[in-house]
């Protein structure tokens, strides 16, 4: 049985849980006063009045951040509403997401962010973040003001399609500079798509489909770091898929470039060469080969990648249901996306828990200088997990709108528990 809503107010001692610190497991108490962590320790004692949640045989974390999902409002709510993206997000674990432009009104004034930071203020149940777009609707063409729109957002994008005029990119870069925000970019080469829809690769040739070549996003991103290297601005480069990504990215850091890059579950886990006829496994930029994964591993492993994102983007079942080619581009991933990484990696030898739980909490928050963790004086936004329990992932059974994920059927172990946002209970498994 599930549970989701507000559960616990004024003092909470969360008891006995396993916590990692400094690379090493230990177990401690959390007492949470007034929304905040009090004292992480040992042998901590409720107090008159104090709420007790038994933590024995769990891990404990700070709450999830995920700096790249698409929440759907305002424009298509028959996707994803901030209600339904929101609660599939505490039940993943995640206490803060981004919440991506690809909106209707496009957040490029202060008018427009307001309407959803007010969908935002009544609906959701974790901390929502918006960006704000890094040109006018989105279209490449003119830049928001964004001097007006910097205390509204958490950074600025332009998701969904890259920037594709270089003086565009450039001026946008400089006055990201001069106002120390940042420049989150979608990098995607429209010229050398060529109506792709797939990864250009083995499963592509075999089976007749249009492909996408990976030049078109490295290539991109080359333009973009030598332009961010001249403009010196702050520039975070979303959901990298190929081997030549990590490698430009991986030198521009090693110049001293102030770049930083994220990519997703899918990207690590997945190859062209299991591929379906399936729309569940299509989504932009596409599954790449078996060679692009193996460097992503890489890249997480000596810091070249800072974080992982899901990068969330629902579609109602008819709008995946048109095999490979038809279908909208985009999976659900806030909840699946540990399970899958704690099975797929962590149990797979591939990176340590330590490692997988800094890239879904303090990475991606330094990434976006966004506060907290789990240290005392910190929001208590907490996740709670049983590394233990087994399951089956079920788009059926997600609480977002969309059921598409590529990791369907997939056995798992690592269930979140219970997530608490500012000390309140917004999701529990019971």
């Amino acid at each position: 049985m599930y549970f989701y809503g507000c559960l616990m107010a004024g003092q909470l001692l969360i008891q006995g849980g396993t916590i990692l610190r400094d690379g090493s497991a230990e177990l401690a108490d959390i007492l949470v006063s007034e929304g905040r962590i009090k004292r992480i320790g040992s042998g901590i004692q409720p107090e008159g009045g104090c709420t007790v949640i038994d933590a024995r045989g769990l891990l404990v974390t700070a709450g999830f951040t995920d700096i790249h999902v698409h929440l759907r409002e305002p424009g298509n709510p028959e996707k994803e509403t901030l209600r339904t993206g929101t609660l599939a997000a505490a039940r993943g674990g995640y206490t803060t997401v981004c919440a991506m432009p690809n909106l209707s009104p496009v957040p490029d004034s202060p008018e427009h962010l307001a309407a959803e930071a007010r969908i935002i203020a009544r609906d959701a149940v974790v901390r929502v973040l918006p960006y704000a777009s890094i040109t006018l609707g989105r279209k490449g063409l003119e830049p928001v003001d964004m001097e007006a729109l910097k205390p509204l957002c958490v950074a600025f994008s332009d998701d969904g399609s890259g920037v594709q005029d270089d003086a565009v990119m450039l001026g946008a870069m400089r006055r990201a500079a001069a106002l120390d925000v940042i420049i989150t970019a979608h990098c995607e080469d429209n010229s050398l798509l060529r109506g792709g829809y797939i990864h250009d690769g083995k499963y592509c040739a075999e089976h007749g489909h249009r492909g996408i070549c990976s030049e078109s996003e490295w290539g991109q991103i080359r333009r973009d770091l030598q332009l961010c290297e001249s403009a010196g601005c702050r520039y975070h480069v979303c959901h990298i898929s190929t081997a030549e990504s990590v490698e430009l990215i991986r030198n521009a850091k090693r110049r001293g470039v102030r770049v930083t890059c994220e990519t997703a579950p899918h990207y690590l886990l997945l190859c062209d060469e299991q591929l379906q006829e399936d729309g569940r496994f299509k989504m932009n930029p596409p599954i790449r080969s078996a060679s692009d994964r193996d460097a992503l591993l890489e890249g997480l492993l000596d810091g070249t990648i800072d974080a992982i994102a899901t990068d969330h983007a629902p579609h109602t079942a008819e709008q995946k249901s048109r095999g490979l080619e038809g279908s909208a581009m985009g999976v659900t991933g806030l909840e699946a996306a540990f399970p899958v990484l704690y099975t797929g990696l962590v149990l797979g030898g591939k990176l340590s828990l330590g490692k997988l739980v800094d890239l879904l909490t303090d990475s991606p928050r330094r990434v976006m200088r966004i506060e907290g963790g789990l240290c005392e004086g910190a929001s208590a936004d907490i996740t709670l997990i049983d590394l233990e329990e087994e399951f089956t992932i079920r788009g059926e059974d997600f609480l977002s709108k969309g059921h598409s994920t590529p990791f369907e059927g997939m056995r798992v172990r690592g269930r979140v528990k219970r997530t608490l946002y500012g000390g309140e209970t917004v999701w529990e498994d019971r």
